[in-house]
């Protein structure tokens, strides 16, 4: 059952685990949301649904969860848009990304005054769903002075600026958690060249699944590498092997309940 440390600002694989399971539970339709929901014992207390932008908040007495919904082909859908930047909160940030997190910002907002009171809020996200989670942290922070209590997102790709990422940090760092697993391509775009900068305190899992907390940038390489070497092999001696699909939340919710385990072996 749900098993939330909702009051910590600090990082925790728990909440990590919680939190990718409600990135995940975001791509079910509303009636299997609630069901979802209840079986790990949390209450659906609104679902959002409009103009092809999906979230939803649950929670319980102790606290509120905001999870954001994500998409299958993001690779497309950020190059459908214009991949100029526009002013936004704290910085210059994706218009796509802006205007998909608009079409529901009324009830995020009205909602949250009305019924949050004064339980911790969290908000998560993967993919697409990750990028409207940091965009939502950063008009509720820089914008609304809204208290927060942390982010977590898995693969999300780059969602603004340098001037937008250095405020999102100087105000936010220590308790937003970037999710990374290994091969995941959708970090990594869009491109730094055209003006985008990455964000929050990075987490990394590399090729063998282990949640790598304080990693650097050579190692990365080596071991996307090194990976990429052994997944490409290993998909020409079976087409069925699934693991290039480093992006599918499948594959992150395995990593994340993996690390969670590890921890309390530690312990």
């Amino acid at each position: 059952m749900f098993d939330f440390e909702s009051r910590t600002q600090a990082h925790s694989r728990k909440n990590a685990f919680w939190l990718g399971r409600a990135s995940q539970i975001a791509y079910l339709p509303e009636e299997g949301t609630a069901q979802s929901l209840k079986a790990i014992g949390l209450n659906l207390h609104k679902y959002l649904d409009r103009e092809g932008t999906q979230a939803f908040f649950a929670g319980n007495d102790d606290v509120l969860i905001l999870a954001f919904r994500g998409t299958n082909n993001l690779i497309d859908w950020i190059t459908d848009f214009n991949l100029s930047l526009v002013a936004g909160p704290g910085g210059r940030v994706h218009e796509g990304f802006l205007d998909a997190l608009f079409h529901v910002w009324k009830d995020i907002w009205q909602f949250i005054r009305a019924e949050r009171g004064s339980r911790p809020l969290w908000i998560t996200g993967h993919s697409l769903g990750g990028a409207l989670a940091t965009l939502a942290v950063a008009k509720l922070r820089l914008e609304k002075q809204e208290p927060v209590n942390g982010c977590y997102t898995f693969g999300q790709p780059r969602v603004g600026d340098q001037e937008f990422a250095r405020n999102f940090d100087t105000d936010f760092f220590d308790r937003m958690f970037r999710y990374v697993n290994h091969n995941d391509i959708v970090p990594r775009v869009p491109f730094r060249i055209l003006g985008y900068a990455d964000l929050g305190d990075f987490r990394y899992f590399d090729q063998n699944g282990k949640l790598r907390e304080d990693i650097a940038w050579w190692e990365i390489i080596v071991d996307r590498i090194t990976g990429g070497v052994e997944d490409v092999r290993a998909r020409l001696e079976d087409p069925a092997d699934g693991r290039l699909d480093d992006h599918d939340i499948v594959a992150y919710i395995e990593r994340l309940e993996k690390a969670q385990k590890v921890r309390k072996r530690a312990r």
